[in-house]
């Protein structure tokens, strides 16, 4: 494709610095690409730390920002002035290079580009992993052309329509979206326990516990994979010893979608990218929201595995080693329900969600040539 007066096109992605935003803006690095485009990536000091994985040709811009999230009163009073600051070097950068499209995947460092396309009216969109909009991304809902959203349904300003396109998934987990399930029963069973570093320690204290309340029949066919924190790790071992269970308990598994792939059962927080990696795939999940979540975004972001059947929400307030025991036991001993939790987990997840991405880039940058 190429822009009016033949140059190629240019996609500027705007980030902030978290894996969450930044692992679906790769995705769609990626993908434009591989289309021909030229892409650049404007993020800041600690987003630019996640932007080796993009493709080598994607220049990475940092740009000045702030957040009213950190720091004392002094720091926040010079918030303001790093966003201005950073507003005018992106209207100044897109003057030279004029980008066809915006496009902002959340956090403060996204607000500089939004913001100098809105000034300079070029088109523009953002994408929303969550079920509940972040700050930056609210802030900018009504002055886009689109709003893409990862989680559905997801919380909306009123006046603003979403487009659900589902949140992009690594290559390891596409390889293996839908693969066969083997239900519950009289032989090996695999159960994975996933938790985001600041919400593992809870998982930690309760699921060995929940576990060792297993009747023995269930207890002999376990195989737990339980991701910990490292300081935690050894009462996590020492736990599933004394009830007798088989586990292997590391601080990251490098493997995680094979071990969803392979698992009867998962346990794990809500994060935006966990559930689709376990929609995609398509497994039964016990789902115990981070209750600490900005806006709770992480009970919305189970919501929608919850109503389709597909998977059992706990509180964090209701999780206790009793209430978690029995959800395990319902699921671990009727086949019947946990396949068709699968089957309704499949249907859920969107394993084309880059190219959904794409279809809606392609589609606000042909309007606006017309």
């Amino acid at each position: 494709m190429a822009a009016a007066g033949g140059k190629t096109p240019l996609l500027l992605i705007a980030a902030g610095g978290t894996g969450g935003h930044m692992f679906p803006a790769q995705a769609l690095a990626e993908a434009m690409v591989r289309r021909g485009w030229r892409v650049k990536l404007s993020t800041d000091d600690r987003g630019a730390r996640y932007a080796g994985g993009f493709p080598h040709v994607v220049t990475v811009e940092k740009v000045r920002s702030g957040t009213f999230a950190r720091g004392g009163a002094l720091a926040k009073l010079v918030v303001p002035f790093q966003i201005a600051g950073g507003v005018l070097a992106a209207v100044v950068a897109m003057l030279r290079d004029r980008p066809a499209l915006v496009v902002g995947f959340g956090g403060y460092p996204t607000i500089p580009a939004l913001s100098a396309a809105w000034v300079l009216r070029l088109p523009r969109m953002i994408h929303e992993q969550n079920g509940v909009l972040g700050r930056v991304n609210r802030l900018f809902a009504a002055r886009v052309d689109k709003v893409a959203c990862g989680t559905w349904p997801t919380d909306l300003p009123a006046g603003v329509e979403g487009i659900h396109t589902g949140n992009p998934v690594r290559a390891a987990v596409l390889e293996r979206a839908g693969a066969a399930y083997i239900p519950p029963g009289d032989y090996p069973m695999s159960l994975v326990v996933i938790g985001g570093s600041q919400g593992a320690r809870i998982l930690s204290d309760v699921v060995p516990a929940a576990i060792g309340r297993l009747p023995a029949s269930l207890r002999r066919h376990l195989r737990v994979a339980h991701q910990a924190r490292e300081e935690d790790m050894p009462r996590v071992e020492q736990a599933y010893e004394a009830a007798g269970v088989m586990a292997e308990v590391r601080s990251f598994f490098t493997d995680i979608p094979r071990r969803l792939s392979e698992a009867q059962l998962v346990i794990s927080r809500s994060g935006a990218s966990s559930v689709a990696d376990i929609s995609v795939i398509g497994r039964p999940a016990i789902l115990i929201p981070f209750a600490a979540a900005t806006g709770d975004h992480q009970s919305a972001n189970a919501r929608g595995l919850v109503d389709a059947d597909a998977a059992i929400l706990i509180p964090e307030n209701a999780l206790d080693p009793a209430s978690l025991t029995a959800q395990l036991e319902a699921v671990l001993t009727t086949p019947e329900a946990a396949v068709k939790m699968a089957r309704n987990a499949v249907a859920q997840g969107r394993p084309d969600a880059t190219e959904r991405l794409v279809d809606l880039v392609l589609s606000l940058t042909k309007e606006n040539t017309r």
